[in-house]
Parts: C-alpha cells; structure tokens; sequence
C-alpha cells in the first residue's frame, strides 16, 4: 500500500500542538482583528485563512473583533465590506465583536493601573514626548509629569474621560522603563483625548485607548489563546505582554509570522487610499487593486485566493511573492471549473458565400474539456460570422496556421473554411472576407480529406450577444513599485486597463449573470462585472491563459 506523505507542519502549528499536547489549552481560539479603516487587501486573505483555518484545523474557533480605537478613520462602511469578504473567502465566525465593545471594562482596569502606580497623565506635548523618549543608541529621559501622585493622576484622567481637557493637552502613559532598549516601552501612551463621533459607541467617549493597550486586553478578555499577528509587531511584544501581567488577565500569547508582500503591488492601506481617493482607480473594489473587493470584481475566486494561501505558506521572515503564483491560482481554478465560451474582442466580418442566407446549422461544443460531466450546448452557425482580426492575415510569415487568402481553416466544433476573397475600406484596411465552407468538413463526420493546422473560434453574427469588455492588467509597471523612493505613483502602468466597445459571445452568454466567470476560448478568462445592465453587459479580463509577462521578462 502506497504511504500517504503528511504535510509538514508550520511554526505556528508546531506551537499550538505542542501547547494542546502539554495541556495548556483544552481547545483554541483566535481571531482576526481588522481596522475598519479601508478595504482588506490580499494580505488580509492570508491572515484570514490562517486564523480561521487554525480554528478549523484544531477543532477551536476565530473571533472576527474590529479594532475600532481610532473612529476619526474609521467608517460602518469599512466594517460591512470587511464582513462581506470574510464570508465571501468562506470562514464564519465564532462571534462578530468589536474593540470599542469592552471600552468600559478597560478603562475600569486602566484605574487599577493608575492605582498600581503604573501609569500616569502627561502634560506635555507629543514633540516633547518623542523628544524625551530618546534614541534606539541613546536612553531617554523622564517626563517631568512621571512622578504624579496617584491621586492626581486618578483625578485627571476623570477629567480626560468627562470631557473637560482639549484634545492634545494630556494624555495617559504607562510608566515602564524609560532606558529600554526597545523604544516601545518607554512609556508608551495608552489613552489620548479625541472629540470624535465613533461608529459604534457615538458620542459616549472621548477618550480612546491606543491599539498597542486595546489588543492584549481584548484578546484577553476573550480567552484568545493565540493572537496572531504580522511581522511588525513582534517589537510590540514585550508591552504586549507586560499588559496583560500588570493588569492581571487571562495569558494570551502573541506570536507573529510573515506578512504578504507582492511584486507589482503597493500592499500599504494609506498607499490604497490614495489610488482611491486621487481618482487613479475607479475605487477600493477597482479590479486592478489588490483589495479582495477588487479581486473578487475581477474573477478571482474564493478557491483561488486559499489555495494561494496555503502555497505561500507562513514564514518568520518576510519575503516578497511574485504575483505570477496568485496569476497561477486563478487560472488553475478557473481551468476546472470556468463553463468554455466563444468570444470575438476584435472582430473581423465572414461571409459564408456558398452558405444559404437563411440557413442555421447547430454544432455540438464541450462546456468544459476538464469535466466530461459538463456536457456539451448548441451553437448556431450561419452564413455570416465574425472571428478575430489577428486570425487572418494577408501577408503571413512563416508558420503563421491562421487564415490567409486561398488558405484554410477548421473553425471550432464547425466546418473547414477557404478564404476567396479580400473587402477592403478605402483606406486599404481589411473589413470583410469572402470565404466557402467545405460541406464534407464538419467536426465529428470529416470526410474532406482536408488537414489544416489552424483551428479557430467564431461567433455567428446574426446570433451573437454584444458586449463591452475591460482588458485588465497589472496596476504598476515595475516589480518594486514601492521600493524606497515613495515615487510609487509614477510606476503605475499606463495600458493596466483598455476598453473594448464591441465584443460578439455566442448567445449562450446572454444569460450571463454579475460575477459569472468564463473561459473565453483563446482569449483568456473572462467575468460579468458589477457595472452590467439589462442593457449592456460588461466583462472583466480575469486573467490571460498564459503568463504574458513571464515573456516579457525573459525578453529583458
């Protein structure tokens, strides 16, 4: 019998096993804990599916907790989009929270802080703050509001949270150490003053804790055994836990991993906000963006996006993915299970002279090649079609199996065609040919004799449904769009989106509803976007069927 090889186990899921094994946990919980201050991106599909795949995987479960401590930037739009991806990837969570839902309880602990002696109100200003605070090679000096009595300190942090102090003039810190090597924890803020209006709790407080304070007191107050986060916080770590053992709380334990970094990509949310709000995107959901909105708009699937996941695997040192493997998902996926149509993008007219006018003929095409249960549909043949204009050409170099005139070709599941004649404008260009179909030739029953080398694909003209199509690229042009000189605007490809008036399908596609996926035979693989009426359907370019830009690159 032959053995089955075990996957190997990550980091993460080398700890959680062991923390099971020892008894430490009976049952795990996470959580993914988004800001809802802009749309998820790629790199937010990566963490979603480890936290809730862990709490699939262990038997446990995933909170979905909104870390809403800053409400200046953050919208009940921003928290519906959010939701709507998570369910989209696939994962349901234990329980919808948020952080402003334990506000109350953590400024009841931030009380018993101020009464340990380990937090106090400072006065001074946030230049003077970082001033005090010193260098990574140079300690930092104490605030001259450091030493406050307890009570005072009790007294103004009431009249922080009542309202009664302007934004700016104090805020709470805790008192750590004030050499540390790690900057984090020299006296860190904890709560600062906003008059804002927050999306969940209104105008019931003015004061907000910071999320370095929030996170391990909501992650604790949960149970969450693991909290998961990227790279960037594992300096945050020490305050992290020196916060749930000063207050006393259940022992979270932070552990972070690799974040998502993609070539041809800005993965930052303020860099995102800008394409949005300079109007260099279309919006969060634009299908050249990488926000899951803006994926998920341009045909990627939910099976793509976990199986692309799972391939990169969870890292402990960040390290940049080429795009090309998340191209490859897709198209993967889309080639199971994406239904085969025929599409002309750049149509070029063909009369069928030896065809009757008002005859149709119905040929048999597979669905699917790659599922034999996908049957096959009916579609029409007459004596007017379209095919792409690249498929014909009038003076052909060497190898060219397409069209030409006197030459032939077999069109898809149909008959062999001979070009005997060329339309041209006035101006010399191409318009219409002249062919004769080979009555012996049709797919399935050949008994012409006839071999040609060129196959291509059609649409019968009197038939076809008319579309307009979006021909989508990458965002930028270069692969480290965001490499240090901040410039990363002027590397936006200038061709990531060209729109095509007219396109002919076959009428099969009429029925096509928003959000539909296709394989365009020849073309590459094609959805039904949002943007799509009644009136006028619309197709996104999912991704082409091979890598063009692998050509590209080896080319130099």
């Amino acid at each position: 019998m032959e053995e089955i090889k075990k996957e190997s186990l990550n980091f993460i899921e080398e700890i959680i096993e062991n923390d099971l094994k020892r008894k430490k946990h009976t049952t795990i919980l996470t959580r993914f804990p988004p800001e809802p201050n802009g749309y998820l991106h790629i790199g937010h599909a990566k963490s979603i599916c480890l936290n809730f795949g862990l709490g699939l995987k262990y038997g446990g479960q995933t909170n979905l907790r909104f870390d809403d401590t800053n409400p200046a930037k953050e919208d009940i739009e921003y928290v519906n989009s959010i939701k709507e991806d998570v369910k989209w990837l696939g994962f349901e969570w234990a329980r919808e929270l948020y952080a402003s839902n334990y506000f109350d309880a953590i400024y009841t602990l931030t009380l018993k802080l101020i009464k340990k002696g380990k937090a106090y109100i400072d006065e001074s200003s946030a230049e003077q703050i970082a001033a005090l605070k010193g260098t990574p090679t140079s300690v930092g000096k104490d605030s001259p509001f450091r030493n406050r009595p307890i009570s005072e300190n009790l007294a103004l942090f009431e009249k922080m949270k009542n309202g009664d102090c302007a934004e700016g003039s104090m805020v709470l810190r805790a008192k750590i150490d004030m050499s540390s090597p790690n900057m984090i924890l020299r006296d860190p803020v904890l709560y600062r003053i906003k008059f804002a209006h927050h999306h969940q709790t209104g105008d019931k407080w003015c004061i907000y804790p910071m999320y370095d304070y929030a996170h391990p007191i909501s992650d604790a107050l949960e149970e969450i055994t693991h909290s998961i986060c990227t790279l960037e916080f594992e300096v945050h770590r020490p305050l992290y836990d020196w916060t749930i053992a000063e207050l006393e709380l259940f022992p979270s334990r932070q552990i972070e991993f690799a974040r998502l970094n993609l070539n041809y990509t800005v993965m930052s949310k303020r860099k995102l906000m800008e394409l949005v709000k300079n109007n260099l995107v279309s919006g969060w959901d634009d299908p050249r963006m990488p926000t899951i909105s803006g994926l998920r708009r341009r045909g990627y699937t939910p099976a793509s996006l976990r199986e692309f996941a799972h391939r990169i695997g969870i890292a402990k040192r960040d390290n940049v993915i080429d795009v090309s493997l998340l191209e490859f998902c897709i198209r993967e996926d889309l080639n199971k299970n994406a239904p085969r149509m025929m599409a002309v993008l750049n149509p070029l007219k063909i009369n069928i002279i030896n065809w009757l006018k008002d005859r149709t003929e119905y040929v048999s095409i597979e669905n699917n090649p790659e599922q034999s249960e996908a049957g096959h549909r009916e579609v029409p043949f007459s004596n007017e079609l379209w095919i792409e204009q690249d498929d014909f050409m009038e003076n052909p170099p060497k190898k060219y199996f397409r069209l030409t005139p006197g030459g032939i070709v077999r069109l898809k599941g149909a008959y062999i065609i001979r070009c005997k004649n060329v339309i041209k404008d006035f101006e010399g260009k191409v318009v219409e040919l002249d062919c004769e179909y080979i009555s012996e030739s049709r797919s399935g029953r050949d008994t012409s004799g006839l071999h040609p080398k060129g196959v291509l694909h059609w649409v019968s003209a009197k038939h076809a449904v008319e579309a307009q199509c979006r021909m989508y690229d990458r965002l930028f042009k270069v692969e480290s769009p965001d490499a240090g000189d901040g410039a990363y605007k002027t590397h936006l490809n200038q061709d990531s989106l060209k729109t095509l008036p007219k396109i002919y399908g076959e009428p099969a596609l009429k029925t096509a509803q928003k959000g539909d996926t296709f394989q365009f035979l020849r073309n590459g693989y094609f959805c039904v976007d949002t943007d799509s009426t009644d009136n006028q359907l619309i197709f996104n370019r999912t991704v082409t069927l091979k890598d063009a830009w692998a050509k590209l690159a080896a080319k130099g």
